[in-house]
């Protein structure tokens, strides 16, 4: 548990110093944010600060900072330490640029972005592979809830129907009838549980591995059966606790709502801290779960399952037991509300990066209906194929995975390049976007799910990724100075 203390300090320090940091770099001023200039009614709608937190934090949670830290706890110690150090340096300052950014750019959505930044084939690109995760993430986020509901009643098809006929009218209407009334509710059930968690292992304090016990793969070491690395998978595994490029194509979403520009780093950079917060308190139930001598009632789960025991089990297994009745449906209901909410904001937005490429006003509700029907016929047809094969979640989940983080790699290499437009230190993402680069084309490599190379080879091809993208960067910054100092210019828009 020392971990874990030292865990929590750590990033609550992250926020007030490196967050502080960070946001000096980007220089918020007074300038009037897009949600007061176009204000339409629909998506750009002023709301409260409070209200704006509550939702962004909801937006970008899903099951992420659940699921994933308990799947990533079973690596042992070194998931804190990704938490930790992904968190301050890589994720929250991945989702306050970006956020930033879009109020800079009139909210603009993420491929218009990477299109400003990158160029207009890496648009075009991100363009299909933003809407293809979004749809993917609606659908995993249909499935997960749906099969918890239909535990405790009705069946999981009842509750994929519902949650779907729910999606539908949340996407269409606009931002403040739905999303800005009921997510602060829903926000607020899940900070309940992570604050009852807490309250639970204070009282419990567990034994468990520390991180100078070592940073090995501990699962591996106690079941020849895991068979997953460290390196890529832990930093695929926890993504939303950490960094992800899902949180990207969120963050227009309340950058289109603000009133100030100064608020960015409570609601962008605070948003992700409280969020790795939430996955820290996993990371720990789920160490106790695995590592720990289990309470009375867990034996036989934990010797039937073992390290493959399943993420809404272990949710469900540990709040129904530590919170009792009321604190299980109140920790439930988080657990549920955050996949539902993150699915929803996924459909909007989709919806509105495919508005954007076609020019199509979202005012009229009829444009809104044209775009939304082609999205969820798909992910109908996706989900109907998940459904149908037993392993189909977990496919799409991988594949999810790999495609959320690929997503942050160029959401990083973007906002390294405005920086080095804006003559500010562009290495505090440059590090994170080379990390990540080195990341999701090692998975990629190694992954039976795409080439299933050798792990030395899929480690080699890795490096070679990295070196290629900083020699590539290096070209690229060179030509750029000589180009500044021609024209007798150090920063651009």
């Amino acid at each position: 548990m020392i971990t874990f203390f030292i865990s929590f300090v750590a990033l609550v320090l992250g926020y007030l110093l490196y967050g502080k940091f960070v946001s000096k770099v980007f220089a918020p001023d007074d300038r009037k944010t897009p949600a007061v200039v176009i204000n339409d009614g629909i998506d750009y709608v002023p709301m409260p600060n409070w209200k704006i937190f509550m939702i962004q934090f909801l937006n970008i949670a899903g099951t992420g900072p659940i699921f994933g830290a308990i799947m990533g706890a079973k690596f042992g110690p070194a998931a804190y330490l990704w938490i930790i150090l992904g968190c301050i340096f890589a994720g929250a300052t991945h989702d306050f640029f970006s956020g930033m950014l879009s109020m800079r750019n009139n909210g603009a959505d993420l491929p218009a972005l990477i299109g400003k930044y990158l160029g207009k084939t890496p648009r075009n690109v991100m363009l299909v592979f933003s809407v293809v995760l979004l749809i993917m993430v609606g659908t995993v986020f249909v499935y997960s809830p749906a099969e918890i509901l239909g535990h405790l009643s009705g069946g999981s098809l009842l509750w994929i129907i519902v949650i779907f006929a729910y999606y539908v009218v949340a996407t269409m209407l606009p931002i403040d009838k739905i999303i800005g009334k009921i997510y602060p509710i829903f926000s607020f059930s899940l900070l309940f549980m992570a604050v009852a968690l807490i309250v639970m292992l204070l009282i419990k304090m567990p034994v468990l591995p520390e991180l100078w016990d070592g940073l090995g793969n501990m699962a591996k070491e106690q079941d020849p059966s895991f068979t997953d690395n460290i390196f890529p998978c832990l930093f695929i595994t926890i993504a939303c606790g950490a960094i992800s490029g899902f949180h990207a194509t969120q963050s227009p979403l309340m950058a289109r709502c603000l009133k100030s520009e100064k608020m960015g780093r409570p609601i962008f950079y605070g948003s992700m801290i409280t969020e790795g917060l939430v996955a820290l308190v996993w990371a720990t139930v789920a160490m106790w779960f695995f590592y720990d001598s289990p309470t009375p009632g867990y034996e036989q789960l934990a010797a039937a399952k073992g390290f493959h025991t399943s993420a809404p089990m272990v949710v469900t297994t540990v709040c129904q037991d530590w919170l009792g009745i009321l604190g299980g449906v109140l920790a439930i209901l988080g657990v549920v509300a955050a996949p539902i909410t993150s699915g929803d904001t996924a459909f909007r937005s989709a919806r509105l990066i495919v508005a954007s490429a076609l020019k199509l006003n979202q005012k009229p509700k009829m444009n809104r209906l044209y775009v939304c029907l082609p999205i969820f016929v798909v992910s109908i047809a996706l989900l109907a194929w998940q459904s149908s094969n037993p392993d189909g979640f977990n496919v799409i989940w991988q594949y999810f995975g790999w495609s959320n983080q690929t997503l942050s790699v160029f959401t990083l290499w973007a906002i390294t390049v405005y920086l080095v437009r804006k003559n500010k230190p562009y290495v505090i993402t440059l590090l994170p976007a080379l990390f990540m680069t080195g990341v999701c084309s090692t998975y990629l490599f190694i992954s039976k799910q795409a080439f299933g190379l050798q792990e030395d080879l899929a480690y080699y091809l890795g490096i070679l990724t990295v070196i290629i993208a900083m020699v590539w960067f290096v070209v690229w910054i060179r030509k750029y100075g000589e180009k500044a100092r021609e024209i007798g210019e150090t920063s651009t828009d």
